[in-house]
């Protein structure tokens, strides 16, 4: 069972000092702008009051989220996309008695999170990616999961959720020279006048310093590129292009969706779209490590190698506090052959974050290469305390139990 979240894990204020201001009225002033549910919500929920003396129809807030969807990407496949927040009459039917829409926002929210904790059993796993319905259904999800199931669930009971985007913590995975980047999404709510956010990482909650709010239309893209990256890892491509076409459409300046994009386009031996994909995402972000590295290998798959070099060259000199950026640096180079290089990345991971899963999974990785078991089964355990679901981890374990047995 994974635990309700306490304290700051739970609830987090948004940082002093962030990119939205020290006196948070920009953080609200962002939210506003956004054309989210929450709004539409608080605003259908007024028109509902008045309907009953003047006649007036209530605005319904789906419709017009589907008229967002509609003006970006045409009315067939805005009514086929599956709006990840959205919850059915059997999760309806449940909040019944646990968590209703009254008393003050600290109540309802305490609520949602004791039902969604406790009575769900929910087990976190890093993928698949699954919307409301599927996570309640599963009872298990990643952070992006949980928010949907959470913004989802709190709206009903007319609270005023949002998605928020976690900047200084990416996920990236490195697979065959290529970079799959992934973002962390947590959500935010205003609860009795203070500004919160809620992380759902199973793991020891992190110093987060800059927070982006999004409004439900890049969210939906965010969940797409989730959809797409996890196809592209496992080799799924037509569900790939299909799920990451549709986030760069919802958001045409996303840059890990436009990344994942040229990864497939790469992949598929389409390397003259991916090298214009990468080169035009650049442009708004020209110190993207994940791009960066993806041009590269686009690059010396076109045969143009000395651009390449320049560019690898130029990531020695880009400052970089995620740890996964150290953990696929390690792997380019235990990919070459350099375990001694491969190691020094794999530790400066694990002095930037230790309690991240995917640095010790990355040790496991070199001590393997270096042959030395003990250590590699140590950070193997650590990996598998921190997320028992981690499938690489997982492999290792089943790898390792096999040349016991075999000794």
């Amino acid at each position: 069972m994974m635990k309700r979240p306490t304290g700051a894990a739970a609830q987090q204020t948004f940082p002093q000092g962030s990119t939205y201001g020290k006196d948070g009225r920009s953080v609200r002033h962002g939210t506003m702008k956004a054309r989210s549910v929450c709004q539409i919500l608080s605003l259908a929920v007024l028109c509902t009051a008045v309907a009953g003396c003047s006649g007036y129809e209530p605005i319904d807030p789906q419709e017009l989220l589907y008229d967002d969807l509609a003006a970006r990407v045409g009315v067939e496949r805005a009514r086929s996309i599956a709006v990840p927040f959205e919850i059915n009459d059997e999760i309806r039917q449940a909040m019944r008695g646990r968590a209703m829409p009254i008393g003050r926002e600290k109540t309802r929210t305490s609520a949602i999170l004791d039902f969604v904790f406790e009575s769900l059993d929910l087990q976190y796993s890093l993928s698949p990616t699954r919307d409301a319905i599927g996570t309640y259904r599963a009872r298990s999800g990643n952070c992006l999961s949980f928010v949907n199931l959470f913004v989802g669930m709190a709206r009903e009971i007319h609270l005023n959720p949002f998605y928020v985007e976690v900047t200084d913590f990416q996920r990236w995975n490195y697979r065959d020279g290529v970079v799959v980047s992934q973002g962390h999404i947590v959500a935010g709510m205003s609860v009795d006048g203070s500004l919160s956010t809620f992380d759902f990482l199973p793991y020891e909650a992190k110093a987060y310093r800059d927070f982006k709010p999004i409004d439900d239309l890049t969210a939906i893209a965010h969940f797409y590129n989730n959809i797409g990256a996890e196809a592209l890892l496992d080799d799924n491509l037509e569900q790939a292009e299909q799920a990451l076409t549709l986030a760069v459409d919802l958001d045409p300046d996303f840059n890990k969706a436009l990344n994942n994009l040229g990864v497939f386009y790469l992949r598929s031996g389409r390397a003259d779209d991916a090298v214009q994909m990468f080169r035009g995402a650049l442009e708004r972000d020209p110190a993207d490590v994940a791009l960066m590295t993806n041009l590269a290998r686009a690059l010396q798959t076109k045969g143009e190698v000395q651009e390449a070099r320049e560019l690898l060259a130029q990531l020695d000199e880009v400052s970089q506090t995620s740890p996964f950026f150290f953990i696929y640096r390690g792997e380019m180079a235990l990919g070459d052959g350099d375990t001694a290089q491969a190691l020094e990345f794999m530790r400066e991971a694990l002095r930037r974050d230790s309690e991240v899963p995917e640095v010790h999974v990355g040790l496991v990785k070199v001590y393997l290469a270096l042959g030395d078991m003990d250590k590699a089964r140590h950070h193997l355990e650590r990996a598998l305390r921190l997320d028992a679901t981690n499938q690489e981890a997982r492999r290792f374990a089943v790898m390792l139990q096999a040349k016991e047995v075999e000794n």
